[in-house]
């Protein structure tokens, strides 16, 4: 028995899901009654879960301050998928499949990669509540009801729309998440915090290499997408600004004691020369280096 059942296309899922196939591209299965055998499977489409009943003790990282109406994962074309040790894909739900192809010459293609939650982990998946639910079912019954029409010139364009749509539904309510995550999010900033610090205090960026985001969400047991989501929206800034925040903050650390030069907090910190540290250092403060030194000392 094949431990990995592997579907390259929607009309392969169909078929083995026991879907009938309206669209070659795109299909809405319902996952009640499947039993599969396989251990786990591989969608070489995108792929959206929407599960309806998901056990108390939740593979998807659900918690006690999430809603637990229903939740979404998010799955890239290739992703291998396994919903838990007793089941393939969940029991009761509706699983959204539409490939790549379908996107060619939408607008939906241009910017797919800034839904970057089909990046996240199984156990960052998204919890809705009932009002939500009934939202997200709404969008499906559209996208079922003009896979049902006819196709013709049109149909890859609606049936795109119908997606964007239902994703950017996607992303409103996973802003929600972050807003009802709010404590929890603070102590995973707070860690990332000491883990950045200790990164720093280690003396790692004197040889060139610098922490990247995989770095700190892998310390953190996320996903670097969900990571660097999280930290937009609880500090405004991206990765590379934050670091460069923390650096900043060291150097004037730094710099508060007398035998540390520029140079030395330039090398410490991992700026490729002074003249580039005294650069930034100047644009952010309004001083230069050894301005703020003298200042503070």
């Amino acid at each position: 028995m094949k431990k990995i059942l592997d579907f390259k296309t929607v009309c392969e899922c169909n078929r083995n899901l026991g879907c009938k196939t309206w669209h070659p591209r795109v299909s809405i299965i319902n996952l009640e009654n499947l039993n599969l055998k396989q251990e786990a499977v591989k969608f070489d489409f995108y792929t959206i879960l929407l599960i309806e009943e998901c056990p108390n003790s939740c593979c998807c990282g659900r918690k006690y301050y999430d809603f637990s109406n229903t939740t979404m994962v998010f799955l890239m074309p290739g992703e291998i998928f396994r919903m838990s040790e007793e089941n393939t894909l969940p029991d009761k739900g509706y699983l959204l499949a539409f490939h790549p192809n379908l996107l060619s010459q939408t607008s939906l293609k241009s910017h797919i990669q800034n839904y970057t939650f089909f990046q996240y982990r199984k156990e960052e998946a998204l919890h809705l509540s009932q009002r939500e639910t009934s939202k997200i079912t709404c969008c499906l019954e559209n996208i079922e009801d003009e896979l049902h029409h006819p196709i013709d010139t049109h149909s890859n364009t609606i049936l795109s729309k119908h997606i964007e749509l239902f994703l950017d539904y996607c992303t409103r309510y996973y802003e929600r998440q972050f807003i009802t995550r709010e404590n929890k999010n603070k102590a995973i900033l707070k860690t990332a915090e000491k883990i950045l610090d200790d990164y720093i205090a280690s003396g790692r960026l004197q040889s060139g290499k610098l922490p990247t985001p995989y770095h700190i969400a892998g310390k953190l047991h996320l996903s670097a997408a969900y990571f660097n989501d999280l930290l937009k929206f609880e500090t405004g800034k991206t990765w590379e600004e934050y670091f460069q925040f923390k650096q900043l903050e060291k150097a004037k650390h730094l710099l508060q004691k007398n035998d540390n030069s520029p140079i030395a907090v330039a090398k410490q910190l991992g700026y490729p020369n002074v003249q580039y540290f005294s650069f930034i250092f100047k644009k952010v403060t309004g001083c230069t280096p050894n301005d703020y030194r003298h200042s503070q000392n």
